[in-house]
């Protein structure tokens, strides 16, 4: 099946219930929706144990391999005792299946909450956890993820947005602060070239982090690329720039306990920052026709959208020109 205006309309509790036993597992009829955009998301309730949640994802995204590749990540880590939601695996050991044209995951239900980022500690903890993560991920490279580059987070999705999305009255001034803002990116990356680039999460915002007795618990790696180590930190950094900087020094000191940190990666912390606002846009525009997205976006696309967006990319061109947080 192929990325249609509807991928996910034969998503019936019906069809969802038929798709999880066909694992082997007996569903007591109970199914809820969470929230997910990107892929569908269901807890789905098991008979006589917890219950489970199935993950069905979006057709033509990723390849099958790629979606292994994210799987055995989650595996590997698992191994190593992190607190990592990874795929349940059947007895062939595994963890993507098939069910008519879709392609699904079951994974072990993870209580918890967002992470406190404001909190000193927490991110200590979280600098250790993501330094014993990073010491795993770059053990070995990924063979079939992409990389995350300024080509198609940061090109791509402008040329996008400029040739079917923006309106005529916002052009010149989108492809203008979009002109400086790809080129200070690409300054920025220059820096940076040399550093290494690992397995991360990708995604690590505090909605796939569920904080539970003390500890983090990350979960959704679907976003899963090589990058810089710093892909997995500056999403955990807020503030003005002396928070910002108390921040970062808690979370390097907790990881910097499992894996060195090389500081020339904080040039790419505003990069990536910018990287990510146009890549969001993108995203958006790209998923219009699944009807999903005009429901739970009613707000983009609109005139005032665009406004904002391309104020809030003169804020970030701004802060792309300041100096880069640097550790003590």
């Amino acid at each position: 099946m192929s990325d249609s205006a509807h991928p996910f309309q034969t998503l019936t509790p019906s069809f969802i219930m038929d798709a999880v036993e066909s694992q082997g597992f007996r569903c007591d009829c109970r199914t809820f929706a969470l929230n997910s955009y990107e892929n569908r998301v269901y807890q789905v309730g098991i008979e006589e144990a917890p219950p489970l949640i199935a993950k069905f994802y979006r057709p033509g995204r990723w390849s099958d391999e790629q979606i292994v590749e994210e799987h055995e990540l989650c595996i590997e880590l698992a191994e190593h005792e992190l607190p990592v939601v990874a795929p349940i695996q059947n007895a062939a050991g595994d963890s993507l299946f098939h069910f008519q044209e879709f392609r699904f995951a079951l994974y072990p239900r993870q209580g918890g909450h967002a992470p406190e980022f404001d909190n000193l500690e927490n991110l200590l903890i979280l600098g250790r956890m993501l330094g014993r993560l990073h010491a795993v991920g770059a053990v070995r490279p990924f063979r079939h993820r992409p990389q995350l580059d300024s080509q198609s987070f940061g090109h791509e999705s402008v040329a996008l947005i400029r040739e079917k999305f923006i309106p005529e009255e916002y052009r010149a001034s989108y492809e203008a602060v979009t002109e400086q803002l790809l080129q200070g990116i690409e300054a920025r990356f220059a820096e940076a070239r040399g550093t290494r680039q690992i397995r991360t999460h990708g995604d690590c915002h505090a909605g796939n982090i569920l904080w539970r007795d003390g500890a983090p618990h990350f979960v959704d790696f679907d976003d899963a690329r090589s990058a810089s180590a710093v892909q997995d930190l500056w999403m955990m950094l807020s503030g003005d720039r002396g928070r910002k900087s108390a921040q970062l020094e808690a979370l390097i000191k907790g990881y910097r306990e499992f894996r060195d940190f090389d500081p020339r990666e904080l040039v790419l912390i505003e990069p990536l920052r910018a990287l990510r606002m146009l890549h969001y846009s993108a995203w958006l525009a790209k998923r219009w026709e699944d009807p999903i997205f005009p429901s739970t976006f009613p707000w983009f696309n609109t005139v005032r959208y665009w406004g904002e967006h391309i104020l809030q990319l003169r804020e970030q061109l701004a802060a792309l020109e300041e100096e880069p947080l640097e550790l003590d």
